[in-house]
């Protein structure tokens, strides 16, 4: 399959990539993805025990390429940041910076996400109000930040660690743990957790 210019097969492919492969939506337009995609997974419940190969039609194997990736989710629940890397397929390649929101309920199960900024190739601008307005809306009991580098570089900027100190002496005085903050790229990921700086 041709994505912008280079072949891929599905299972490399983004979840918005594969819904837009499928519906035909052009590249860049706004929509339901998440959505669409479970609704794939349950139009897809009466092909039990049916594995596509690949002579298959490639909308076949996008499909449920879907349904794999929703079905075997764990419920969404993040333990390890390579987690939030496997979530974060539509921004590891992104030629900007953007700043993610994982919103966790106690379990550690995420109850929503969004996209706080977007930056640009080397910097990026985010306040802690902009990351704890939505956390108090969604009755967040903790969060995971991350952000994608484009250089492709794994370390933390100055600016990153300042930001991550704000975050979580903000988030101690609203009673919401920032759980970990994780830079992502392309091929791996970095966690402040891990690297001992939460």
């Amino acid at each position: 399959m041709i994505i912008t210019g280079t072949v891929k097969p599905v299972s490399q492919l983004s979840d918005r990539e594969l819904v837009n492969l499928v519906l035909h939506i052009p590249a860049g337009e706004e929509s339901s993805w998440a959505k669409l995609a479970k609704r794939f997974v349950d139009k897809l419940h009466s092909f039990n025990g049916y594995t596509p190969t690949a002579e298959d039609p490639v909308a076949i194997q996008a499909i449920w390429e879907i349904a794999k990736r929703f079905a075997g989710k764990k419920s969404n629940i993040y333990l390890k940041p390579r987690d939030i890397w496997e979530e974060l397929r539509d921004i590891r390649g992104a030629k900007k910076e953007h700043f993610m929101v994982f919103f966790l309920d106690t379990r550690n199960q995420e109850t929503h996400r969004e996209t706080v900024s977007v930056g640009t190739l080397n910097y990026n601008l985010v306040h802690p109000r902009e990351v704890f307005e939505p956390a108090v809306k969604y009755l967040a009991a903790g969060i995971i930040v991350a952000h994608n580098h484009p250089s492709g570089c794994l370390e933390p900027s100055d600016e990153d660690i300042s930001l991550t100190k704000r975050l979580v002496s903000a988030g101690k005085l609203l009673g919401i743990e920032v759980l970990d903050h994780v830079i992502v790229t392309k091929d791996a990921f970095t966690s402040f957790k891990q690297k001992g700086l939460i």
